[in-house]
């Protein structure tokens, strides 16, 4: 009896030892796959994040390769401008301006002006006229004797700061002035020289 019950006892140590090695074998196992697939999860995101570092790494260096030549691309036409400024402006500000400031050249200029209003107005309409602060009394005069001479009507003769050389003439009280002003002309000219300008500086088709 006692051999009997310590050989169920032994089987029953025996059967839970082996079961209990199984189920830890299996954990063990269960737990080496879990590992796995954590290890492979994280290591397929450790490539995703450095796949997305260097995508975002090769954007920045590509916009900022863009912005580097778009800012030297404006920073060149920016100094073209300013030396093809320059050049036009030494060439055209000198003689425009002494055209402008011959009282002969005015004076015909406002009385072919003045011809060409009447012409347009049967009727006697007065005029308006805006002249450099610096204007001498001998050509206002003239100015204003010539146009009412020609239009019948007297002109509103007035003085500005802001005109170097050259004027501005129009119909009184009709909203417009015509300008003469030596910036008018300079801008006129410049439109005419710069395609040549730049094809002298820069090699550019005219």
């Amino acid at each position: 009896m006692q051999d009997k019950l310590q050989e169920l006892t032994d089987r029953l140590y025996n059967e839970g030892l082996a079961k209990g090695k199984a189920e830890a074998e299996e954990l063990k196992e269960g737990a080496k796959a879990e590992a796995g697939r954590i290890i492979s999860e994280a290591r397929k995101e450790a490539g995703n994040i450095i796949a997305a570092a260097r995508k975002e790494a090769e954007d920045i260096k590509a916009k900022s390769a863009n912005d580097i030549k778009m800012a030297s691309e404006n920073t060149v036409s920016a100094l073209r401008q300013r030396i093809e400024g320059c050049i036009l402006t030494q060439a055209l500000s000198a003689p425009i301006g002494k055209a402008l400031s011959d009282e002969d050249f005015i004076k015909s200029i406002i009385t072919t002006l003045a011809e060409a209003f009447k012409a347009g107005n049967p009727e006697a309409v007065g005029l308006e006229a805006v002249l450099p602060e610096k204007t001498g009394s001998e050509l206002i005069g003239f100015i204003r004797g010539k146009i009412s001479e020609i239009m019948g009507k007297g002109v509103e003769i007035s003085l500005s700061p802001h005109i170097n050389a050259g004027f501005r003439i129009g119909p009184k009280e009709q909203g417009y002035l015509i300008s003469f002003s030596d910036e008018d002309f300079m801008r006129i000219f410049a439109s005419y020289l710069r395609p040549v300008t730049k094809k002298i500086l820069f090699g550019e088709k005219a």
